[in-house]
């Protein structure tokens, strides 16, 4: 339970309004306009304590922030769902207001059940009545039966068990996601150390196609950073302190599916990136080296197969246009649009607040309803949305 809030870093944001724009227009979501979904993102900041540091940003955030600055890019600072104590030293402890510390205990707390070490197989509708056939860890089966079913498994489970159940109208279809580029880079002095906070600026000059941000930086992590590097990933256990792992993230044109495969537990995800991709993933690496040289880096290993280690601004020119296909070391961790919401049914699965198009009594609460790719964190997009149709169902019934 609790999602990516306890695993992630916590970086919050709310929907930008261009994007909701977008989703108003193109997809005809109606109750989005500022006024209408304030009062849901301002609830959710307050259960989450969605706040700024206390004190001074890790060395590596400042790194990426001070180098923007130089460069006049827009550079700041993302808040977090941290709440913060003082030591007994006086200095500040901050702790992840998580799922599990938050709604969790509220929902435990007004009755709620769970069910956990279980997974959910599939769902189908009998005598007015949702029947989940689900297992458990120990290999037996059994069924919960609802009246009512919110279906809140993230943007690939959802959609496959939905198609499970026969529900495939725009099912499944349009998966989007954040395709990711990093970099690592090694600066001549110390911005790593083994209780590195989380880093919290984010570059958002280019936003929404492009986005930088400084990612998780232990040993393992730059190790896997500098796969495309060899002999710098046999050195990592003496240049580690001194290296932070960056990325480039864009909104993207691909989009892909997600299918169900008889005989296999988990579904089949397909996703295709655009030429226009690979060009703006390789813009975003190439403005992403320059803020680290600007920043003082005296090395940068770009994340792609076959691109040679960076030694100043001046190589820039050696990294590509274009990312070739298959030479580049993408990741995601933002998922959505996999069952987008909105009251044109030839594209959305569900209406403006979760109800599955053509069905009685079937809800989404998760990213999947997230028409297009947000071009920042979605957790606070998540949070305010399942927190509004929450209560347009309980005010409809």
């Amino acid at each position: 339970m609790g999602g990516g809030s306890e695993i992630n870093s916590g970086l919050y944001h709310r929907t930008p309004p261009d994007i909701l724009e977008t989703w108003r227009k193109d997809f005809k979501v109606a109750g989005i306009q500022d006024e209408e979904l304030r009062p849901h993102f301002e609830a959710c900041e307050k259960d989450v304590s969605v706040s700024l540091l206390p004190g001074a940003a890790p060395a590596a955030s400042l790194k990426l922030h001070n180098g923007a600055l130089k460069l006049g890019w827009k550079s700041l600072e993302i808040p977090r769902w941290f709440r913060y104590e003082s030591g007994p030293n006086g200095e500040s402890r901050g702790s992840r207001q998580s799922m599990t510390r938050t709604f969790v205990p509220r929902f435990l707390h007004a009755g709620g059940k769970l069910v956990p070490n279980s997974r959910a197989l599939s769902i189908r509708q009998e005598g007015g009545r949702w029947l989940v056939k689900a297992k458990h860890a120990s290999g037996k089966d059994f069924e919960i039966s609802a009246e009512t079913l919110f279906v809140c498994a993230g943007a690939v489970q959802t959609p496959a068990l939905l198609r499970r159940g026969g529900i495939t109208q725009n099912v499944g279809d349009h998966l989007r996601l954040h395709p990711t580029i990093k970099l690592v880079a090694q600066f001549p002095e110390a911005v790593n150390a083994a209780d590195l906070g989380v880093p919290v600026h984010q570059v958002k000059e280019f936003s929404p196609r492009l986005s930088f941000g400084c990612s998780i930086s232990s040993p393992p992590y730059l190790a896997l950073g500098l796969l495309d590097h060899p002999a710098a990933a046999r050195a990592v256990t003496q240049t580690w302190t001194r290296q932070a792992n960056y990325y480039a993230m864009i909104t993207g044109e691909g989009h892909g599916t997600v299918r169900p495969l008889p005989g296999f537990r988990d579904p089949l995800v397909r996703y295709r990136l655009t030429t226009a991709d690979m060009r703006d993933l390789a813009d975003g690496l190439r403005k992403l080296a320059e803020i680290m040289f600007a920043s003082g880096a005296e090395k940068v290993f770009p994340g792609v197969t076959g691109a040679p280690v960076l030694n100043n601004a001046d190589e820039l020119r050696q990294l590509p246009e274009v990312v070739p296909p298959g030479k580049a070391s993408l990741i995601t961790i933002h998922l959505f649009s996999s069952c987008p919401m909105g009251e044109d049914r030839s594209k959305c699965a569900v209406d403006s607040f979760g109800r599955v198009h053509g069905v009685k009594n079937l809800y989404i609460a998760d990213a999947s309803l997230l028409c297009t790719a947000p071009g920042v964190n979605p957790q606070g997009s998540v949070m305010a949305f399942a927190r509004r149709n929450a209560l347009h169902f309980l005010n409809q019934n």
